[in-house]
């Protein structure tokens, strides 16, 4: 299937930066309960269905203005404001000119109830404690028994631009500022130690839904709940009653994810396709049994006592954003005096968890430097090349890119070595990405792969010296030579995979989940199809070219098996 690709010109394509998060939505002004800020190239009848929330808009413009200590009275207008991936905002405006927002969550942000609540004390517990710069909430509700009906948190509106938007008219000067700033902020939400892992919630909250905290020792008002982690309580994983935190110890976090999938498919598991539709060609596209995924979250089970560092302060409980993926989350603004850029606050706090430094460690996504930048050395302050000043305006513009890229990945981490020393010590450990990944690996759900967990648990067997230290016992899991070499082998075809998937969505435009704008769906719809044609003319075999035609990335699906 790879050597299809070998026939066009990757270099000239290109994802588009698509900016889907805080995406400002155009659609009619009576237009509240639909998603329309884009569609998707294959499902989307069942995206835009998942993001259908309908409430009483009366309801909730009583509720707004009773939250300020207003009338329904004052509310001059109620307009969508941005579109989420997990919610949907409002504009609510008040007839002096006041303005606040309104957060309603999509109806399949699971849990509801814990996640709101989970993020309201989350916002308030980092903003009124911490020092934090995030929206201050004047009101909520974590269930539909409201005049609103339906979910939602009402909150400050913030005067800023999002950080993805702005970057592009920074230079140096502003880059190693901005940088520096969020290494400042992450210093003072990873400098609280907690007491246990998991969610942070009001203790009123938790106590509501018959859950019973562990107390923060300097607010009571505030505890440690069940972790709201997606992966967690994914579709049919809801209704599992398996416990999901607190956790006292790092040894409780680490296995508590496969606990939860271990129990799923005890009751609901069922052998499957790779969820994934261009890493089943790995598979010979036939359907995987979940036996062996069994086995292997069984053998992360006997080592997972083991990958706990021996620095005690690795293990301890911290919290950092969880979603820092992308600039937008960040909204930045000039100040009046000097003009400056300032980060002015940190939105989207859902599906927070507390967890081991360990495990929250690493440079946000989009900080990092490309890893095929093979010039790059993140230990010395990047420069423009010497001949700068020699090229045309194109390649000058690339340096300066080049150089700003570089720049930001540098410069948090030397700030992070100065100013965060716990973050830098676990961003030091040479062991970070293999325990991390273990970890992440071990919570996933079941979706037809058995391949991501496999090729780490091969990599800790071989590499469980360095792993575990000195001294520690020998390694529990023992792995057949044969299944070893498979391992290496399908390693490579997930690379192939790999590119296949970024080759067809970077000539179509769209994100890994065949987001487009709206107005740019119908003409995403049309390239899909002539790659899928131009793909397909250059199979000579009926059956390569019938498995292509049945498992093209950009079919619709039946997903419900997998949830």
């Amino acid at each position: 299937m790879r050597r299809i690709f070998h026939h066009f010109n990757t270099a000239s394509t290109s994802l588009r930066a698509i900016r889907h998060t805080f995406k400002t939505a155009a659609h009619p002004p009576n237009d509240l309960f639909d998603y329309t800020s884009g569609r998707w190239i294959f499902n989307d009848a069942l995206r835009l269905s998942e993001r259908r929330t309908v409430f009483n808009v009366s309801g909730l413009r009583l509720l707004a203005a009773q939250s300020v200590g207003r009338k329904p009275s004052d509310v001059l207008s109620l307009t969508k404001l941005a579109e989420a991936g997990f919610n949907r905002c409002f504009l609510i405006t008040m007839r002096d000119g006041f303005k606040m927002v309104a957060r309603l969550p999509y109806p399949y942000n699971r849990p509801s109830y814990h996640v709101l609540a989970s993020e309201v004390a989350t916002m308030d517990y980092l903003r009124g404690v911490v020092g934090i710069p995030i929206p201050e909430v004047y009101g909520y509700a974590p269930r539909k028994d409201n005049a609103a009906e339906t979910e939602y948190i009402f909150m400050e509106y913030v005067h800023g631009t999002t950080l993805g938007a702005a970057w592009s008219s920074f230079g140096e000067r502003e880059t190693v500022s901005l940088t520096r700033q969020l290494v400042q902020l992450e210093v003072k939400m990873m400098g609280v130690e907690f007491p246990a892992g998991g969610s942070l919630y009001y203790a009123r909250d938790l106590e509501q839904v018959g859950g019973k905290g562990i107390p923060l020792p300097d607010d009571a008002r505030f505890c440690i709940g069940p972790d709201v982690t997606r992966c967690l309580w994914q579709g049919r994983r809801s209704q599992l009653e398996v416990s999901r935190g607190p956790y006292k110890m790092m040894e409780e976090a680490l296995v508590r994810g496969a606990h939860k999938e271990l129990a799923f498919l005890e009751r609901f598991g069922q052998p499957l396709l790779p969820f994934d539709r261009a890493r089943r060609a790995m598979y010979e596209y036939q359907e995987q049994h979940p036996s062996e995924f069994v086995e292997n979250l069984n053998r992360y089970l006997l080592i997972a006592p083991s990958i706990v560092p021996q620095d005690s302060a690795l293990r301890s409980f911290r919290i950092r954003h969880p979603d820092l993926t992308h600039e937008n989350n960040i909204l930045v603004s000039r100040t009046a005096d000097s003009d400056e850029w300032k980060i002015c606050s940190l939105i989207d706090w859902q599906h927070a968890s507390i967890l081991p430094i360990s495990l929250l460690a690493g440079i946000p996504p989009f900080m990092r430097n490309p890893d095929h930048d093979c010039q790059f050395d993140p230990k010395t302050r990047p420069c423009l090349p010497s001949d700068f000043d020699e090229g045309d305006d194109d390649l000058r513009a690339r340096d300066i890119q080049e150089l700003l890229s570089r720049l930001k990945h540098y410069q948090y981490l030397k700030d992070t070595e100065e100013l965060n020393p716990l973050h830098h010590a676990a961003l030091s450990d040479p062991q970070r990405q293999l325990r991390r990944s273990l970890f992440k690996e071990s919570y996933r759900p079941w979706d037809g792969e058995t391949f991501r967990l496999r090729r780490w648990l091969v990599q800790a067997t071989q590499e469980w010296d360095a792993l575990v230290g000195s001294g520690a016992r020998s390694c529990p899991v023992t792995l057949d030579p044969g299944y070893i070499t498979e391992t290496s082998r399908l390693r490579k075809e997930e690379a192939g995979a790999d590119f296949h998937i970024r080759f067809c969505h970077g000539a179509v435009g769209c994100t890994l989940d065949g987001w487009v704008p709206t107005e740019a769906y119908e003409d995403a719809l049309k390239e899909s199809k002539r790659v899928q044609m131009k793909l397909l003319s250059l199979l000579e075999d009926a059956e390569e070219q019938t498995n292509f035609l049945t498992h093209w990335l950009f079919n619709d699906m039946d997903e419900q098996k997998y949830s």
